[in-house]
């Protein structure tokens, strides 16, 4: 006749015995903590954890995962990620693009960034959408010494306005307007003004995303008009943003200009990024492409793998 051998008993400090004790005792902690502390007192008492679960009205296997996860201290936690070099408390967001022509578009832009063609004007171009005038509920409190500029984390909205934008990649500098909204018409408009800005010698090639304003057939006409011949569009991938080189000009305009203000109407908005644009001009820093197309892609194709596998194994 065999006999089930129990598991050994739990190892508790004393100040853990008390706090288990404490819990298994109170009339206001959730029920399920109350049934796990006395299901470790008696685990720590060296009581069977099919009697444990008789006992405290659960399931052996309950029981047995409490006692696996007490008998994991936060030193053993540390001591894991350590070793495995994880770091949880951090997080990277990412997005594999789904674009079925991702690679034709990579190449045709990468290409544009490191090796432009001659006789060319070359431009990033976007909008930045919805960028708000925001004034702070209260006055900032002026630098000091051992303390930083301050304003509050509350704010009032004061309206929106649009920022278009096309940068170009040789000189740094950027053609730009503010407006309402982003509609095929504003954006017809947007790509006159770039004409406006290249001697008439000159090709003009434009990297963007593939947004229906972008592609509209007031858009499409007009360039295909043999009078604009010398324009020729470049889309970015689907999902693929970080490869439009003029996200990082507005990355710095957010982050020096727009973050940092306050403004009490869209109209003092406007002037702040029209004085902050005049400025980076007198000073153009062209932002410049150093990564081959083909380590992107070998990247892009393992994420992919990676991805599939979690998916596979996730699967039900």
């Amino acid at each position: 006749m065999s006999t089930m051998l129990a598991a050994p008993p739990l190892s508790v400090s004393g100040a853990k015995r008390g706090e288990l004790e404490r819990l298994a005792r109170s009339s206001s902690a959730a029920h399920r903590t109350v049934v796990q502390a006395k299901a470790l007192l008696l685990a720590a008492d060296g009581v069977a954890n099919y009697e444990i679960a008789r006992r405290v009205g659960t399931s052996a296997n309950s029981v047995r995962a409490w006692r696996k996860r007490f008998g994991i201290d936060k030193d053993s936690v540390a001591r894991i990620w350590r070793d495995h070099e994880l770091k949880p408390w951090k997080h990277d967001t990412f997005t594999i693009s789904a674009d079925p022509d991702f690679e034709v578009k990579l190449v045709d832009v990468v290409g544009l960034y490191m090796n432009p063609p001659e006789h060319a004007a070359v431009f990033s171009f976007d909008e930045k959408t919805q960028v708000q005038a925001l004034d702070r509920t209260q006055p900032s409190l002026p630098m000091k010494r051992g303390r930083a500029n301050t304003m509050t984390h509350d704010d009032k909205r004061n309206g929106t306005t649009d920022l278009f934008a096309a940068m170009n990649l040789a000189t740094g500098e950027v053609i730009y307007d503010t407006k309402a909204s982003h509609t095929a018409a504003n954006v017809l408009s947007f790509f006159k003004l770039i004409d406006l800005h290249v001697p008439r010698h000159l090709e003009v090639h434009v990297v963007l995303d593939d947004l229906s304003a972008h592609k509209a057939p007031t858009v499409r006409t007009r360039l295909a008009d043999p009078k604009r011949a010398r324009w020729h569009l470049h889309f970015t991938p689907t999902s693929s943003s970080w490869c439009n080189l003029v996200e990082r000009f507005f990355a710095e305009i957010t982050e020096r200009r727009i973050r940092r203000g306050t403004f009490n109407s869209v109209k003092q908005l406007r002037e702040a990024i029209e004085l902050w644009n005049e400025r980076w001009n007198d000073n153009p820093k062209p932002f410049v492409w150093r990564k081959p197309a083909e380590e992107i892609i070998a990247k892009v194709r393992r994420g992919r793998a990676a991805l599939a596998q979690v998916k596979s194994a996730t699967a039900h």
